[in-house]
């Protein structure tokens, strides 16, 4: 969805991803730069709480790093 910057830096973000995006006048946007790609990001009240757990995974690295740690040092016997 092409999109034109005016004189004055502004992006219009189209109706329908306002809506789906909850993006109401006074809500704060981060504009991201990912290598070549801009992203439009909501920012977040609470960062740290909020980010809480996004990378909690099945198994625990530390776990899973201590027991290559007990296998390497098992095999060096």
């Amino acid at each position: 969805m092409p999109l034109t910057v005016s004189e004055k830096g502004w992006v219009v973000i189209p109706a329908a991803l306002r809506k789906k995006y909850n993006l109401h006048p006074g809500v704060e946007v981060v504009v991201v730069d990912y290598g070549g790609v801009l992203a439009l990001v909501p920012a977040m009240a609470k960062p740290v709480r909020q980010a809480a757990g996004m990378l909690k995974g099945r198994t625990s690295l530390t776990r899973a790093l201590l027991a290559e740690h007990k296998r390497e040092r098992s095999r060096g016997r």
